[in-house]
């Protein structure tokens, strides 16, 4: 399929902005990342853990996700659009992660909303940076989003792709929306709300799953745990801020002519890996 290049022009900035977007959102995998700190494949480590483990990891993966919906639709403030502060976000995913390391496997359900939540701040700091404004429920739940993102570009799963993926979660965050202004989180049980968190609960769960593999390995324990971690906020983080520097240039320049410029970088990237 030969992609037509867009007729509207961006700015030298924003072309510039969005091609970096592109990167951090179509490049590099969190496999590959983790397989440098651990020094083997993700794909060996998976095979490793024992299978009772994955219904733990399931479980306290949707804890995570609803504890972060819980903190989205009751607790997000718009604030000031401050510079995001990466160090300090990782710095301190990389402290919950040596008590996780510490603690082991069975230290899975207090850590990982732990990491989760903090996660989520420093995608709310990222998101507010670049004109969110998180007053806005649709606002908080892009943020929530970001969990999901990860696990586009995995090969357990198909690629479907950013835009494809943002289409999925748009039908579902719509309800959601709709569910939440009418009856806060305490409407998170039906089952409009329910199919949003699943879809990114299974997403999430993916990524999840491979930090958690090679937790399993021995790193030396809560140091190991730390550089895990510290690796999982990095990785979420420039996640965030693609995402939502491409929001941004839509609401600028309009959602059409964006995907158009997104789907021809994101092809040349496609093309230089064959």
């Amino acid at each position: 399929m030969t992609l037509v290049v867009p007729r509207s022009t961006l700015s030298a900035r924003d072309a510039q902005a969005l091609a970096r977007a592109v990167g951090r959102l179509e490049n590099e995998t969190l496999a590959r990342r983790l397989a440098e700190v651990a020094g083997r494949s993700v794909d060996g480590a998976l095979q490793t853990l024992p299978r009772p483990l994955k219904a733990s990891v399931d479980t306290a993966v949707e804890k995570a996700i609803l504890r972060c919906l819980d903190i989205a639709v009751k607790s997000m403030k718009p604030g000031a659009a401050r510079a995001p502060r990466p160090r300090i976000a990782t710095l301190l995913a990389g402290l919950s992660g040596s008590v996780g390391g510490a603690l082991g496997i069975a230290g899975l359900p207090i850590e990982l909303p732990l990491t989760t939540i903090l996660m989520l701040r420093a995608i709310a700091d990222i998101a507010r940076h670049h004109g969110e404004d998180l007053s806005i429920l649709d606002a908080r739940l892009a943020c929530v989003e970001v969990f999901a993102l990860g696990a586009g570009s995995q090969k357990r799963r198909v690629d479907v792709g950013y835009y494809a993926s943002r289409a999925m979660l748009a039908r579902a965050s719509s309800d959601a929306v709709n569910i939440f202004v009418e009856r806060g989180i305490t409407g998170a049980a039906l089952p409009v709300v329910s199919q949003f968190v699943a879809e990114i609960a299974e997403r999430f769960g993916l990524v999840v799953s491979e930090r958690i593999a090679v937790s399993a390995l021995p790193l030396g324990g809560a140091i190991g745990g730390a550089a895990i971690n510290a690796v999982f906020m990095d990785y979420f983080q420039e996640l965030a801020q693609g995402h939502f520097v491409v929001r941004r240039l839509e609401r600028i320049y309009g959602a059409n002519v964006i995907e158009q410029h997104y789907l021809c970088l994101a092809g040349n990237i496609a093309r230089t890996r064959k």
